[in-house]
């Protein structure tokens, strides 16, 4: 029988154990609780850490990456920063947030082309109706300049016509950037009154110089003239803005492998070469053209350019700088909107410079420097020179009244009216043998003038003409070649008009 002491240790030990293992337990109970606090406490500051990086990503996305997004659409010279954490590109917060860059971008994107496009549709409208009303206003000045010979007013008609020939050029324009068609129907027509016809859009055009290398009848199809033509104002206008008022811009027209080249070279500032590769863009017409991309008032004559290249296939190059220090531009024409007209049945405009080609072939020597930039004053008139008085190609279109020379007036006043010159006059002589011509049936007889016999003819003194009959004269002439040169006119979706617009042929 155990006795009661032995129970009573037995019982304590018992109880120690059971203590020691209970606090044991607790010990264990209590490290775990302070390890799960601690992790707790950890996983919440790492919480806390990931909530403010986002936040911290998400306010630099709206007040800074987002804007610059949006402003890189208009300028893409513009850098879009990245995120503000140096760890958070390639993660899935980066690559969220990367996303949200891409979806602002397309709806940006989208949204301006769609308001561009009400945007171009409300101007194409209304340049639709300028283009009208300034046709008609044309049509009307030239009745009266054609109603009216006193030359004062004839003068003041001319100034106006050019007025309204100038606003009717950028009302054009605006419509070709706008997607309009370009507003005219010709027949086939010299590259050179193409190119004289545009010249004569500009309030500069006496700046302008004119070499023409083509061979005589070198002409284009009849739906490639008026895009030419505009195309040739459009960087004549560029050349004649960017240059100094005392320098000239020289045009040359010459045969290539695959066509013709307009080559336009002014001594302006030049570009630089962002500038240079900007226009190059525009020009090419490759990217689609936005209102809001063209500045502030907006610049169109360039991407008027890029417009007519595409739906012509035409090729315009403007990345070369000029020999004379500014820009050098070139117009490509190939050869399968090219043709050719009979120069003898159908020749190019009086006021359209010659052809060096066509020197050559009659014999007349052509100075080196004279084929390079020949002044287009002396070329007016191949067989009487004469100063213009208006722009080239645009009889309706005159300036101020010329001072022309005593010895050129009698004969342009001669011409003007009909009657023969005094050259004319001299070589209508009797044949041999006193015979008239009524010994030969009432049929005049020509003979070759030697030397001596010429130089003994009397030589007629001009009389002094004053301004006023000079101007009248150089009128009448100018409607002789309008009536001679009126186009035929083709339906169009576009106004129409009954008149060359600037003169361009056809």
């Amino acid at each position: 029988m155990i006795e009661l002491p032995e129970l009573v240790a037995g019982g304590l030990a018992a109880g120690t154990l059971s203590a020691l293992a209970l606090g044991g337990g607790l010990l264990r109970s209590r490290r775990q609780k302070a390890a799960l606090r601690a992790e707790a406490a950890e996983l919440r500051a790492r919480l806390e850490g990931t909530e403010g990086a986002f936040i911290t990503e998400v306010e630099h996305l709206a007040a800074r990456r987002m804007p610059a997004a949006a402003a890189q659409l208009a300028h893409p010279h513009l850098r879009v920063p990245g995120p503000a954490g140096q760890h958070t590109p390639g993660t899935p917060t980066g690559i969220a947030l990367e996303y949200v860059l891409t979806a602002l971008r397309e709806e940006l994107t989208a949204q301006r082309t769609r308001i561009d496009a009400a945007a171009q549709a409300g101007l194409r409208g209304a340049t639709r109706e300028i283009q009208a009303a300034l046709y008609r206003l044309q049509d009307a000045l030239r009745g009266l300049q054609q109603r009216y010979d006193d030359p004062e007013l004839a003068q003041t008609l001319f100034a106006l016509d050019h007025e309204n020939e100038q606003s009717l050029r950028r009302a054009q324009v605006a419509a070709v950037v706008c997607g309009a068609w370009v507003g005219l129907a010709r027949e086939e027509s010299h590259v050179v009154d193409a190119v004289t016809g545009g010249q004569a859009r500009l309030s500069g055009y006496h700046r302008v110089r004119v070499n023409n290398h083509l061979e005589p009848g070198t002409a284009l199809v009849s739906h490639a003239v008026e895009p030419v033509a505009v195309i040739v104002a459009e960087l004549l206008d560029n050349a004649l803005r960017h240059s100094a008022p005392d320098t000239d811009v020289v045009v040359n027209l010459e045969h290539v492998h695959h066509g013709v080249c307009v080559t336009v070279d002014d001594a302006g500032l030049g570009m630089t070469q962002d500038e240079r590769a900007r226009a190059q863009r525009l020009v090419a017409g490759s990217d689609p053209i936005l209102l809001t991309d063209l500045g502030d008032p907006p610049r169109m004559g360039l991407a008027a350019i890029g417009r007519l290249t595409r739906q012509f296939d035409l090729n315009v190059d403007v990345s070369s700088p000029s020999p004379y220090g500014g820009v050098r531009a070139v117009l490509r024409v190939d050869s399968h909107l090219l043709g050719r007209i009979d120069p003898d049945e159908r020749p190019p405009s009086a006021s359209a410079p010659r052809s060096t080609r066509e020197r050559a072939v009659r014999g007349e020597a052509v100075p080196e420097a004279a084929v390079r930039a020949t002044p287009r004053r002396e070329e007016a008139v191949p067989e009487a020179p004469a100063p213009a008085v208006g722009p080239p190609e645009s009889p309706a279109v005159a300036g101020p009244a010329p001072d022309l020379p005593p010895a050129e007036s009698p004969a342009l006043a001669g011409t003007a009216s009909g009657r023969p010159g005094p050259a004319a006059e001299h070589e209508r002589t009797p044949a041999p043998g006193g015979e008239g011509p009524g010994d030969l049936g009432g049929l005049p007889q020509r003979r070759r003038r030697t030397p001596a016999a010429a130089s003994d003819l009397p030589r007629p003194t001009p009389a002094a003409r004053r301004p006023e009959e000079a101007a009248a004269a150089l009128a009448a002439l100018q409607y002789g070649t309008a009536a001679a040169r009126a186009p035929k006119r083709a339906s169009a979706p576009e106004p129409q008009r009954t008149d060359d617009e600037g003169g361009a042929a056809g």
